[in-house]
């Protein structure tokens, strides 16, 4: 049973293996490769943590490249979750192959990734309490850097994640005119900071407790 009124809402935890020199490459060039893993490794820890705290319904932590490496091993292990593998050739396909999945057990399904420490319960359970709304079938995590932090639906569309420019400024943008072309309605939650660059590690004293 989930926290939200029973409304169960499957959330996906996206993550890269925290390996020095492949994760947090534009935060490395100030703090050094094995700083920059272990800042992702810990950030990952705590969007898990989080993710389960909220209580919406099943967690699982999708993985890449695989599901071998010790932190994702030592997260299912901590909190009792799944690992899965993404599948697709860009992140929107494996984004959209992890979500279909996911809303073939659930009522809905949410997506967050491990830069965004901002995320908290409230904000996990605000979303999903859209999502339980009858006029609602999306709702977006906006970025402030132009992308979102969170992307969630009761149903989804390939043509969401589809020649979508991801890592750039116009992510939300170009969302938010496929949803218009489908004629689908959403809602939009408070716009939070990534952590992407050397200038955003002083946000990191502002992070909310769970």
């Amino acid at each position: 049973m989930s926290a939200n009124n029973g409304f169960d809402v499957h959330v996906l935890v996206f993550a890269r293996a925290p390996v020095p020199g492949k994760v947090k490459t534009r935060l490395a060039v100030a703090i050094g490769d094995d700083r920059a893993a272990a800042l992702h490794a810990d950030l990952l820890q705590r969007a898990v943590a989080t993710a389960v705290a909220a209580g919406l319904g099943s967690v699982t932590l999708c993985c890449t490249p695989d599901v071998n490496h010790p932190c994702f091993e030592q997260a299912a292990s901590a909190y009792g979750i799944a690992l899965t593998n993404q599948k697709g050739a860009d992140l929107g396909e494996r984004m959209y192959r992890s979500l279909t999945t996911a809303l073939a057990g659930a009522a809905a399904a949410i997506v967050i990734g491990c830069d965004c420490p901002f995320i908290d319960t409230t904000y996990l359970g605000e979303a999903a309490a859209f999502l339980a709304g009858r006029h609602t079938q999306v709702v977006i995590g906006p970025a402030v850097d132009g992308g979102y932090v969170l992307l969630g639906g009761s149903r989804l569309h390939p043509s969401l994640f589809e020649d979508v420019p991801w890592g750039g400024d116009r992510v939300l943008a170009v969302t938010r005119n496929r949803l218009e072309a489908l004629g689908w309605s959403w809602r939009e939650l408070a716009p939070l900071h990534d952590i992407d660059r050397p200038e955003d590690i002083a946000l990191l004293k502002n992070r909310p407790h769970r």
